[in-house]
C-alpha cells in the first residue's frame, strides 16, 4: 500500500471509515458538505482504482441504481503506512515519544501502556 491519495480522498477514506455500512456517494456528499458531488464521484473513482476500496454492492437510490463503497484498508493499517513513509528508518521511539509528549488524554495513555505491555508479553513468550 504505497500508493498516495489525496486531502479529499483522505476527507472520503475517513467517512468510509467511520460508517458502520457501506456507503453511496450522495451519502458521503451528506456527511460532509464542504465537498460536491463530482469530487467525491472522482475520489470514489480513484480510490477504487487505487485498492483502498470496493464496490460493496449495486443498490437502489430512490428509483436509480447506485454503488456502495466500502474500504478495504483498515484506518490502523493507513496510519501505519503513513507513518513509516513519513519516518522512513528513523527510529520509532523517538514518534512515540513525541506522541506522548502531546497526549493530554489520560485513557490514551493508558491504551498505550496496555498496548506496550501486551507487545512485552508477546515477545516474551515468543523468546520460550
Amino acid at each position: 500500500m504505497k500508493k498516495r491519495i489525496t486531502k479529499k480522498q483522505l476527507e472520503i477514506m475517513k467517512i468510509l471509515w467511520s460508517s458502520d455500512k457501506p456507503l453511496i456517494a450522495s451519502e458521503i456528499l451528506k456527511r460532509n458538505d464542504s465537498l460536491n458531488i463530482n469530487t467525491v464521484q472522482a475520489c470514489l473513482r480513484a480510490l477504487v482504482n487505487k485498492q483502498f476500496i470496493k464496490v460493496a454492492d449495486i443498490v437502489y437510490s430512490g428509483t436509480v441504481l447506485t454503488r456502495s463503497y466500502t474500504p478495504l484498508v483498515s484506518r490502523e493499517d493507513f496510519l501505519e503506512t503513513a507513518c513509516q513513509d513519513i519516518i522512513g528508518k528513523a527510529k520509532v521511539s523517538s514518534l512515540i515519544a513525541s506522541l506522548i509528549d502531546t497526549e493530554t488524554n489520560l485513557s490514551e495513555l493508558e491504551e498505550l501502556e496496555k498496548l506496550i505491555e501486551q507487545k512485552k508479553e508477546e515477545l516474551k513468550s515468543g523468546e520460550k
